[in-house]
């Protein structure tokens, strides 16, 4: 789909990428940069990149590609639905499962299942291989995941974890015994700078990275916290808490590589996920309970 605009002497000295999301509301900021990138938008039939600043009477072209459908093979599983509706879809993901198709995960995972359950009903804004998904939780992390089923819910969702309105709260266990009954670690994350499948605490290259956290019970050598995001790094929880020499029970990549019972990857649930409805306009809260083998795992450590 191809579309042209003039800019006017009103519009003139904005960065393009803020022209073109405020001429094309339905399509997201960072999917312009990216076709910025892609040299899908011409200037004067030229190409430019997103921190160009348009002047009055320049000629934008702006293409954006037909959505293609996405080669996913639709697979029927029985998914924990928490809430749905025209525009959204709350899932309470299971310990093991792998949010959209990557290497080495092309099927089992929450998309496949989406697929079947939905059908045509996801929007196509994060590509073929992540129709619906605005953001995702780890393979081994369980709990609340938001899936939109259109592109407007879909903007509305990405714009509120833009502006760190959304509700996030996290149920982990730590090692050790936390000094303080609450605290915030504000720490940038980036890519570790050794290992490139890791992330680390990186004050020169990191993203800014906040996480409140409250002690909810105390053991011998663990404790049971609950973590609430600000914003939303990749591996944000288990990177922030172990900087500060607390890792996570299970979390073999960021504290000890065996863990004292047999867990399979970190303790980490998403228990309550908080948005503003895209639709309705309204706050509407989710809640997840811990899953069988996390209550499991507390039960045994208030008996030693």
């Amino acid at each position: 789909m191809k579309q042209e605009f003039t800019v006017t002497g009103e519009e003139a000295g904005i960065r393009i990428d803020r022209y073109l999301s405020e001429k094309c509301r339905d399509i997201s900021r960072s999917y312009l940069q990216k076709l910025l990138k892609e040299e899908s938008v011409l200037v004067n039939q030229k190409s430019v990149k997103s921190n160009y600043k348009v002047s009055s009477g320049d000629q934008i072209e702006l293409s954006v590609p037909e959505a293609i459908e996405p080669e996913i093979v639709a697979e029927e599983m029985d998914l924990d639905i928490i809430y749905e509706d025209k525009d959204i879809i709350l899932i309470n993901k299971p310990k093991g499962m792998v949010v959209h198709p990557a290497a080495g995960h092309y099927s089992g995972t929450l998309v496949n299942g989406l697929m079947a359950h939905c059908r045509d009903d996801l929007s196509g804004i994060n590509g073929v291989m992540r129709p619906g998904i605005v953001h995702r939780i780890d393979m081994d992390t369980t709990g609340v995941l938001i899936v939109c089923k259109n592109d407007m819910a879909h903007n509305s969702i990405a714009k509120q974890l833009k502006e760190h309105s959304i509700t996030r709260k996290y149920y982990a266990i730590v090692h050790g015994n936390l000094k303080e009954e609450e605290g915030t670690i504000n720490a940038p994350i980036g890519r570790h700078p050794v290992d490139r499948k890791k992330m680390s605490v990186n004050e020169k290259n990191g993203r800014d990275a906040v996480t409140h956290y409250r002690v909810l019970e105390r053991f011998h050598q663990f404790t049971f916290v609950e973590c609430q995001l600000e914003t939303g790094r990749t591996h944000q929880i288990r990177v922030h808490m172990a900087s500060i020499g607390h890792p996570l029970l299970g979390d073999s990549v960021y504290g000890p590589t065996k863990s004292p019972f047999r867990l399979r990857g970190q303790t980490l649930h998403a228990g309550v996920l908080g948005i503003i409805h895209p639709r309705s306009g309204k706050y509407m809260e989710f809640t997840a309970p811990l899953p069988e083998y996390f209550e499991d795992l507390l039960r045994k450590l208030r008996t030693t």
